[in-house]
């Protein structure tokens, strides 16, 4: 028996569709949630990653810093310390410099010119005072720069006044400090030069030469020279028997004495022993 569907199919249809395009909807939806999440985790754990290396190198840093900052305080402390040291040796090297200063200070002033006022400012020196005459001045000029504790003298003042008449000139210079015993700086890279090697070995062996050393002339004589012939062996025959005896030997030089290391005298050398001559000659003519 064929059977009839009455009932609106279309509609039925439509309510199917409408169910499919519903849970397609709802599995789309999830799963872009659940791709969101990931993603969002993903991320989320490349910044924590981030975060925590970013943490590690600010400790890093940190820790870097404060090491940088001793250093600029160990520096600073060397930067101290050298300019000690180099206060220290300018120190030792100049502590004999104003003894010799004002020595020369006495030897270099002439007669007839007297000192009134000394400045030291660093390394120059200001010198005030008075004079017979200009010509004075210029002497005492030119003895200051031969001193060699003192350079490059410059005359600034020097004018006549009446208040002292046997001393009418007064004048004011100034003079450089010198070391004439410093190292010199030829090359000029302001390091003192090193000494030259045959100058150094020349001062150490003056050095370790002792003062009281006896010269090489006052060694001992040499020892007298052994004799210009000597007598054949006993089992040895003679090539030929000479017709005339033998020439005796020259006389050994006179012996001469000499000093030991303390300076006590030794006795002379005895002379070396000559052979007989007698017993070469019977031996010869046998």
């Amino acid at each position: 028996m064929a059977r009839i569907n009455l009932l609106p199919w279309r509609a039925e249809r439509r309510k199917q569709r409408q169910k499919e395009f519903a849970t397609m909807l709802g599995l789309s939806a999830l799963g872009a949630v659940v791709l969101s999440f990931l993603i969002v985790s993903f991320y989320n754990g490349q910044i924590d990653g981030q975060n925590t290396r970013n943490a590690f190198l600010k400790d890093r840093i940190a820790e870097v810093e404060k090491q940088i900052t001793e250093i600029e305080e160990l520096d600073k402390k060397k930067a101290k310390l050298l300019a000690r040291k180099e206060v220290i040796e300018q120190l030792q090297s100049n502590r004999s410099q104003m003894v010799h200063l004002f020595d020369s200070l006495v030897r270099t002033i002439p007669d007839g010119a007297v000192l009134t006022t000394i400045k030291q400012d660093s390394d120059t020196l200001t010198l005030e005072g008075r004079a017979q005459s200009n010509a004075r001045v210029s002497t005492y000029m030119r003895n200051l720069e031969g001193s060699g504790w003192m350079t490059n003298p410059d005359l600034s003042i020097i004018e006549a006044k009446g208040t002292d008449k046997g001393l009418p000139y007064e004048f004011k210079l100034s003079v450089k400090l010198a070391n004439p015993n410093a190292p010199k700086d030829e090359d000029g890279d302001g390091q003192p030069d090193a000494p030259a090697a045959g100058d150094a070995a020349t001062a150490e062996a003056a050095a370790a030469a002792p003062a009281g050393a006896p010269a090489a002339a006052s060694a001992p004589a040499a020892a007298a020279p052994a004799p210009a012939a000597i007598a054949p062996a006993a089992g040895t025959a003679p090539a030929a028997a000479p017709a005339v005896a033998p020439a005796a030997p020259a006389a050994a030089p006179a012996p001469q004495g000499g000093t030991n290391a303390n300076g006590v005298p030794t006795p002379a050398q005895e002379p070396a022993q000559q052979p007989a001559a007698a017993g070469n000659n019977k031996g010869a003519e046998s």
